[in-house]
C-alpha cells in the first residue's frame, strides 16, 4: 500500500494541499496548530471515513467554508494497491435543510466511481497514532471498543456495517423492554429481536476473538523488543457474553490468557441467545440489554499489571505505540498490504532508548508519515533517510522558511 499523491480542500485549516507523497519516511515540522496533525487525520479518514480526532464530521469542513449554505471539504487521494493504481475521493459535504438546521454528509468515490460507503472501508488502509489514544487505555470500555472497531473495519469485511446493524437492533430491543417494564405486554416479542441480535452479535464476538489473539501475538513480540525485555504484555479481552466463560469460585493464579479461537460463530450465537433468555427477567426490570458486545472490555495487561489502572504515563504510552505497530503487523497479514503508518508527535515522553528502538522500526516501515514540532528529537542519521516537509499556517514551506537544513 503506497499513497502517491494527497490534495486536501477546505480540510480543517487547509484551504488547498496538493502534494506528491514519497514511499519510505516523511517528517512533517512546524509548530502548534500550523495543520500537521490534520494531514495525518485526512490519510486516516480515507481508511475510517471517520476521524479519531473530530467530535463529529462537521469539524473537519473548513471554519470559513463552513460558513456557505453548503460547504465542502474534500480529501483525494492516489495511491498504488496489489500493484493497481486507485483514486479515492471522500467529500464532507455541509446543507441546510429546509428548517433551517445545518446537516453533514460524506459522499465517496473509488476511480471516479459513487460507491456506498460500506464498500469503501478497508480498501485503503492506515494506522494512526495521536498522543490523545493513550485514553484508549486509560478511558473508558467505549473508548477501547471503538479502538478495536476502527482497526477491525478496515481488515474483516462488512465488519462496520455488521456493527451498525447490531446497533439499530440493540436500540430497537432496548425500546421494546422499557416498554415491558413501563407498561407491560407480551414478553415473547422479545424472540424476534434476540434471534438478530444474537446473529450479528456473534459475528461481532467471533471477529473479535481472532483479531485479538492475532494482535496480542504480535505485540507481545514487539513490547519485549521496545522495553528492551523489561515488559511482558498481553490482552486481556473480557466479552459480555463470554462463550468461555470462567468456573465458579476459581482463580488463577498464572496470568494466562483465555484461548476462545475455537469457538465457532453459530456455537457463540447459540449461548448469547440462551444467556439472554436466563436473564430476560432482569433486563425487563433495568428496561437495557445488558450483555453483549456493546458491552465488551479490553485490558491491557503488563507484567501482569492492568495498565489502564496502575501504568505510568511512559507505559502507557510505549504500549500504545506497540499497539499501533502491532496493528501494522497483523493488517499485513490479514490483508497483504502494508498500511500506511502515521504517527503525531510519536517520541514526546519517551526515554532515549526507547525513542532509538521506536525509530529503528518507523525507519524500516514501507511509508510513514511522522509530525513533530522539534526535529531535534530524531537523530541526524534518521532525518538524513527521510523527506523533511516544513508547513506553516496551513501550507507546505520551504525548509529553509523552517531554519531546516535539507
Amino acid at each position: 500500500m503506497h499513497l502517491t499523491r494527497l490534495s486536501l480542500t477546505q480540510f480543517r485549516n487547509f484551504a488547498r494541499l496538493d502534494v506528491d507523497v514519497p514511499d519510505g519516511t516523511v517528517l512533517v515540522v512546524g509548530d502548534n496548530a500550523q495543520g500537521k496533525t490534520s494531514i495525518l487525520e485526512g490519510i486516516y479518514f480515507l481508511a475510517t471515513l471517520t476521524s479519531f480526532h473530530a467530535d463529529s464530521d462537521r469539524q473537519l469542513v473548513n471554519f470559513l467554508e463552513a460558513r456557505n449554505p453548503v460547504a465542502v471539504g474534500r480529501i483525494v487521494a492516489d495511491y498504488e494497491r496489489a500493484g493497481r493504481k486507485h483514486r479515492l475521493e471522500v467529500r464532507i459535504i455541509q446543507e441546510s435543510t429546509r428548517n433551517g438546521v445545518a446537516r453533514v454528509r460524506k459522499e465517496v468515490l473509488l476511480d471516479g466511481t459513487k460507491k456506498k460507503l460500506g464498500e469503501i472501508v478497508g480498501h485503503f488502509n492506515a494506522v494512526l497514532f495521536l498522543p490523545q489514544m493513550m485514553g484508549v487505555i486509560e478511558g473508558s470500555p467505549g473508548d477501547r471498543r471503538r479502538y478495536l472497531d476502527l482497526a477491525l473495519s478496515q481488515v474483516v469485511p462488512h465488519y462496520a456495517e455488521n456493527l451498525s446493524e447490531y446497533n439499530k437492533v440493540l436500540s430497537q430491543r432496548n425500546a421494546l423492554l422499557k416498554q415491558l417494564a413501563d407498561q407491560g405486554g407480551d414478553v415473547s416479542q422479545l424472540e424476534f429481536w434476540d434471534e438478530r441480535l444474537t446473529l450479528r452479535g456473534a459475528e461481532i464476538i467471533h471477529n473479535r476473538i481472532q483479531a485479538i489473539q492475532e494482535i496480542d501475538r504480535h505485540a507481545g513480540i514487539i513490547h519485549h523488543q521496545l522495553t528492551r525485555g523489561s515488559e511482558v504484555l498481553r490482552l486481556d479481552y473480557q466479552p459480555a457474553y463470554d462463550p468461555v466463560p470462567s468456573p465458579a469460585n476459581q482463580l488463577s493464579l498464572l496470568d494466562i490468557p483465555i484461548d476462545r479461537s475455537s469457538v465457532s460463530q453459530e456455537k457463540i450465537k447459540t449461548g448469547f441467545m440462551r444467556a439472554l433468555e436466563a436473564i430476560r427477567r432482569e433486563e425487563i426490570a433495568r428496561g437495557v440489554t445488558t450483555i453483549g458486545p456493546h458491552r465488551d472490555e479490553l485490558r491491557f495487561l503488563s507484567n501482569g499489571i492492568d495498565l489502564g489502572t496502575y501504568g505510568s504515563r511512559g507505559q502507557v504510552r510505549t504500549t500504545m505505540l506497540t499497539m499501533k505497530l502491532a496493528e501494522v503487523e497483523w493488517m499485513q497479514e490479514q490483508t497483504g498490504h502494508k498500511p500506511v503508518l502515521l504517527l503525531d508527535e510519536v517520541l514526546a515522553e519517551l526515554d532515549h532508548a526507547r525513542r532509538e528502538d521506536l525509530l529503528n522500526r518507523v525507519g524500516s516501515a514501507e511509508q510513514a508519515l511522522l509530525t513533530t514540532t522539534d526535529l531535534n528529537l530524531f537523530h541526524s542519521d534518521f532525518v538524513k533517510q527521510t523527506h523533511v516537509w516544513g508547513i506553516n499556517q496551513g501550507r507546505l514551506v520551504e525548509n529553509d522558511e523552517l531554519g531546516i537544513q535539507s
